[in-house]
């Protein structure tokens, strides 16, 4: 029995030591694993501390100052102030055209060549009728002369009989001759004035002759004037300074009287025509200034007016046709291009800024609808906002508050009405929220500033 007990500690005294042994290895470890873990996480927090003191990267547009426009707005397409159709006034086949679409013509200038040989003979035969006709009034003009000299013949026969009559009345009162040689004398005195005055009528009919001789040459010579205007036909000139929208027809075609050759355009000035509602029309005038944008040129604003009010309104549509005629300074504007009309004028010098620049700060319950003006152009209420501005460059770049007033919203952009200055840089986008004074990093996508 006390063997068995004896026995029985040694087996404990044995299995005990590596039961102690397993605790003080797994102590061990337990506390070797929580220095790491503990380091693990003060190295955390001093990433995420780092991460927190990167600057903000940011996406920065410069402001700008350019026309805003407010008010009615309608669309309608440009085109050229004038457009003229080329066309011949004579038949005949087209030689040569010296002009293709896109050429900028001036008035006056050659643009094409119609065979002129039809033409030119017809010239030559008026020219020889009015030589044969100028004859004719040479050989009047002789006749004319002839007649003026029987008239003189007459006038001094005249005269002589009248002499003669009166010798021979005072002989036959004296008693010297008889009665009836004064009756001769007389009569021959009469005879001789009626032969005079035939005399007269035979040089009033041969100038009467003459100046009919003299109108056929005047007609002659208008039948020449005309065949050489219709021969000046023949050579196609600019009517107006401007450029060429289509070519028509081609060199070698037979062209009739009345053909088109070329269709010309005159860009000196643009006008657009759009359809407005009667509803707007009493708000509208001739000569009034009008804003113009246009989308191929989206970051320009142009200015116009009012050149013409149809006063026939469509039956059906109730719009009413308005002309609108703008300057084209270098011929940029072509024709067909899509334009936007304001006719509630334009603000000068106003920045527009994209809206997503902006913290509003819109009151609770604030009307964002309009209200119309004694002139009736709608403007909206006027808003406050607040902005992030860039100050500084590089590594010193930081973003300062900035409270503005807020105008018109239109197409994603925002008017500054007042509180920015053109060229002020301004953050549309951010990495991370932003408060006054952060620094920040400008991205790639930056706008870079006028001074860069």
């Amino acid at each position: 029995m006390q063997r068995s007990t004896h026995k029985l500690d040694l087996a404990k005294a044995t299995f005990g030591k590596p039961f102690i042994i397993l605790s003080i290895f797994a102590a061990s470890l337990m506390g070797c694993s929580s220095i790491p873990k503990d380091e693990a996480d003060a190295q955390t927090r001093r990433g995420q501390g780092d991460q927190n003191n990167q600057p903000a990267s940011v996406d920065v547009a410069v402001a700008r100052a350019a026309p805003s426009q407010s008010g009615l707005e309608y669309v309608g397409t440009t085109q050229p102030y004038r457009q003229v159709s080329l066309r011949t006034q004579v038949e005949g086949q087209l030689l040569s055209l010296r002009a293709d679409v896109g050429d900028a013509v001036t008035e006056g200038q050659v643009l094409a060549q119609i065979d002129d040989k039809v033409l030119t003979t017809a010239v030559i035969e008026a020219t020889a009728e009015v030589a044969a006709l100028e004859s004719e009034v040479a050989q009047a003009r002789a006749q004319v002369s002839d007649a003026l000299r029987q008239v003189e013949s007459a006038r001094l026969q005249l005269q002589q009989a009248q002499a003669d009559a009166a010798r021979f009345e005072k002989l036959y009162r004296a008693g010297a001759i008889a009665q009836q040689q004064a009756e001769q004398a007389r009569t021959a005195a009469g005879t001789a004035q009626q032969a005079f005055r035939s005399a007269q009528e035979v040089v009033r009919t041969r100038q009467q002759a003459v100046s009919a001789a003299q109108r056929r040459v005047g007609a002659q010579q208008a039948v020449i004037a005309r065949e050489r205007e219709r021969q000046s036909y023949t050579t196609l000139t600019a009517p107006v300074t401007g450029v060429v929208l289509e070519r028509v027809s081609e060199p070698g075609n037979l062209a009739q009287a009345g053909s088109e050759v070329l269709k010309l355009g005159d860009f000196s000035q643009v006008k657009v025509s759009v359809q407005v509602s009667e509803l707007e029309l009493s708000k509208i005038r001739v000569g009034q200034p009008v804003g113009v944008k246009l989308d191929a040129f989206s970051r320009e604003a142009f200015r116009g007016q009012v050149s013409r009010i149809s006063p026939v309104a469509d039956a059906t549509a109730r719009l009413v046709p308005i002309e609108v005629t703008m300057p084209n300074v270098g011929a940029r504007i072509g024709s067909g291009l899509l334009a936007r009309v304001s006719f509630g004028g334009q603000a000068a010098n106003a920045i527009r800024v994209p809206e997503a620049a902006f913290q509003t700060n819109r009151k609770r319950g604030e009307r964002q609808g309009g209200s119309g003006n004694a002139s009736g152009r709608e403007q909206q209420p006027q808003k406050a906002g607040t902005l992030y501005v860039v100050q500084g460059s590089g590594q010193q770049a930081k973003v300062a508050t900035r409270s503005v007033t807020l105008g018109q919203r239109q197409d994603g952009l925002v008017t500054v009405v007042a509180g920015l200055s053109e060229g002020d840089r301004i953050v549309i986008r951010s990495s991370k929220p932003l408060k006054n004074g952060d620094a920040v990093k400008l991205s790639i996508l930056s706008e870079p500033s006028k001074q860069s």
